[in-house]
């Protein structure tokens, strides 16, 4: 599955199938949320959290991707990344696309 965040991929021609989307909720367990809450007090990257929303953002992506590939979809364009707060050490990660066709020239 090609992915871009242009509306167009050089080359092809596209038939525009629709909107696809993934998302997830994640969360790091307590004993992460308290080192976090230790390297706030030092300053510096939060590497639990970092690795939590990579992680976020792969499933997303695969669900997207999934979702695509149920429509027959080809490629997704015009993806892009949202996030935010569900509540304290949670986060939703949530990406959207246009899924589309290749056709023949």
């Amino acid at each position: 599955m090609i992915l871009v965040t242009t509306d167009y991929i050089t080359g092809k021609k596209l038939f525009t199938i629709g909107m696809v989307q993934g998302s997830t909720v994640q969360t790091k367990n307590f004993g992460k949320d308290i080192g976090a809450s230790f390297k706030n007090l030092i300053g510096g990257e939060l590497k639990a959290y970092t690795e939590m929303l990579a992680e976020a953002r792969a499933i997303a992506t695969q669900r997207m991707i999934g979702q695509a590939q149920s429509l027959g979809a080809d490629a997704i364009v015009d993806v892009r990344y949202s996030s935010s707060a569900i509540m304290q050490g949670a986060a939703e990660i949530l990406v959207a696309g246009t899924a589309v066709k290749f056709m023949e020239e």
